[in-house]
C-alpha cells in the first residue's frame, strides 16, 4: 500500500505546521461563509438585488478605507502573531453572533451589514500582519514550498468548501452553517497561538509614515512591475468573472447545474497549479514562472467568448478555461507571495502589504463596475472578449523588467538573479 508522503516542511517545522493547519481550517470556513451569508440574507431576511450588492460592497470597503492605516499600525506592534489571534477571535465572535441574533428573532439587514464591515476590517488586519509571521516561521529558501502548501489549502477549500457549505445550509440552515465558520476561526486562533516563533522587532517611529510601504514599492522596480501587472490582470479578470454567470446563461444557454459543475470541476486546476508551482519555479526560475503565469492565467479564458454551439460543447469549453486558468492563477499566487516576502524588509512589511491590498483589492470593484457598464453599451460577448484578452496586458509590465533574471530566493532575504549584472535591482538594500 502506498502511503501519502507528508511534505518535509510540515514534518520538520512544527510552528509552521500549526500555522498551516489553522489557516487550512479557516479557509474552509471562509468558503462556507461565502455561500451561507448571502443565503442568510436572501432566505432569512428577503434581501433584494440592491441590498445584496450593498452587502458585498461593505465587506470590500475596509480594504480601501483602512489598508494603509492598519498596515502602519501593525508594523509598530511588538507581536504581529497576537494581531492574527485577535483578528481570528474577533471574527469568530461576530459570526457566532449572527445565528444567535437569528435565534432571538432580532437579526436584520443593518446587523448583517455591520458584521460584514467589521469582519472585513479584521480580515484586512490579519492580511497585513500575516506576512511578518510567515517570514518568521520559514526561511527564504522555503518560501515557495510554504506558499505552495498554504495556497494549496486555499485551492482545496475553494473546490470543496462551497459544496460543503451548500450541504450544511440544506442540513442545518444558513445560521447553522455560519456557526461552522465561527468555530473555524476559533480553531485558527488556537493553532496560530501554538505557532510560537521569535518575530522581528517592531518598526521604529522614524521608519516612515503611512505611505512608507507605497514609497518602497515605487522605488523597487521589480516589486513595482509585479504590482502593476497584478492590478492590470485583476481589473480585467474581475470584469470577466462578474459577468460569467450572466454570459453562461444568456449566451451559452447553460443551466445553473451545468454552470456549477463546469466551474466546480474546472476549479480542480487551482489544486494542480499550487502543486506544480514549486517544481516549475525550480525548473525555469522563479521570475520566468511568474511571467509564464501572467500569460497562463488569462489566456485560457478566451475559450469562453469563443464558445458558440451546443450547450455540451460550451460547458466543456467553460470547464477547460476554468481549469487551465486556475493552474495559472495558483502558480502566479505562489510565485508572487514568495517574491514579495523575499524583497519587502521586515520593518515595512505590513505597510507594504497595506499598499498592495489597497491597489489589488481596490481595483476589483472598478473592474466589476466597468465590465457591467461596457456590457450594457456593447453587449456581453464583445465585453467578455475584451476582459479575457485584456488580462494578458498584465504581463507587459514584467517583460521590460529584469524579472526573467530572478532565479530563486536567497537565504539572506531578497532574490538571487541567474546572472549578476550590477544594474539589476533584485536585492533588498
Amino acid at each position: 500500500m502506498i502511503r501519502p508522503r507528508i511534505p518535509t516542511l510540515l514534518r520538520a517545522n512544527r510552528p509552521f505546521r500549526n500555522y498551516w493547519a489553522g489557516q487550512s481550517i479557516s479557509l474552509f470556513g471562509d468558503q462556507i461563509a461565502l455561500l451561507a451569508i448571502p443565503l442568510l440574507a436572501v432566505l432569512t431576511l428577503d434581501a433584494n438585488a440592491e441590498q445584496m450588492g450593498f452587502l458585498a460592497a461593505v465587506e470590500l470597503a475596509p480594504s480601501l478605507l483602512f489598508a494603509f492605516h492598519l498596515g502602519a499600525w501593525a508594523d509598530r506592534r511588538r507581536s504581529r502573531r497576537a494581531l492574527l489571534i485577535a483578528a481570528d477571535l474577533g471574527r469568530a465572535f461576530l459570526l457566532l453572533g449572527l445565528p444567535l441574533a437569528a435565534l432571538l428573532g432580532v437579526l436584520s439587514l443593518p446587523i448583517l451589514y455591520v458584521v460584514a464591515f467589521l469582519t472585513g476590517t479584521l480580515g484586512i488586519l490579519f492580511m497585513v500582519a500575516e506576512q511578518t509571521v510567515f517570514t518568521s516561521l520559514v526561511r527564504p529558501r522555503e518560501y515557495v514550498e510554504a506558499n505552495s502548501l498554504l495556497i494549496g489549502s486555499r485551492s482545496v477549500a475553494e473546490v470543496g468548501g462551497k459544496t460543503l457549505g451548500g450541504l450544511l445550509v440544506a442540513a442545518v440552515t444558513a445560521p447553522g452553517a455560519i456557526v461552522v465558520d465561527g468555530v473555524s476561526f476559533l480553531l485558527s486562533a488556537l493553532f496560530v497561538h501554538r505557532a510560537d516563533v521569535p518575530e522581528p522587532p517592531a518598526a521604529s517611529p522614524d521608519s516612515g509614515g503611512l505611505a512608507a510601504g507605497a514609497r518602497f514599492i515605487r522605488r523597487t522596480p521589480l516589486l513595482r512591475a509585479s504590482l502593476l501587472g497584478t492590478a492590470t490582470f485583476n481589473l480585467f479578470n474581475t470584469a470577466f468573472w462578474a459577468l460569467i454567470v450572466l454570459f453562461a446563461t444568456q449566451e451559452l444557454h447553460l443551466g445553473s447545474g451545468a454552470i456549477g459543475i463546469a466551474l466546480g470541476v474546472g476549479a480542480l486546476g487551482s489544486v494542480l497549479g499550487s502543486a506544480v508551482a514549486k517544481v516549475l519555479a525550480a525548473r525555469i526560475g522563479l521570475g520566468n514562472s511568474m511571467i509564464l503565469s501572467f500569460v497562463l492565467a488569462p489566456l485560457p479564458l478566451v475559450l469562453v467568448p469563443l464558445a458558440d454551439g451546443p450547450p455540451a460543447l460550451s460547458m466543456a469549453l467553460l470547464m477547460t478555461a476554468e481549469f487551465f486558468s486556475g493552474v495559472g492563477v495558483m502558480v502566479l499566487d505562489v510565485g508572487l507571495f514568495s517574491f514579495q516576502a523575499a524583497v519587502i524588509p521586515d520593518h515595512l512589511r505590513s505597510r507594504a502589504w497595506g499598499a498592495i491590498l489597497f491597489f489589488n483589492w481596490g481595483i476589483r470593484p472598478l473592474g466589476a463596475l466597468g465590465g457591467g457598464l461596457l456590457a450594457g453599451a456593447i453587449g456581453l460577448r464583445p465585453t467578455m472578449w475584451i476582459a479575457a484578452v485584456g488580462g494578458l496586458a498584465g504581463v507587459l509590465w514584467l517583460l521590460p523588467s529584469r524579472m526573467s533574471q530572478v532565479r530563486d530566493l536567497s537565504e539572506e532575504g531578497g532574490v538571487a538573479p541567474s546572472a549578476p549584472p550590477t544594474d539589476v535591482p533584485v536585492a533588498v538594500p
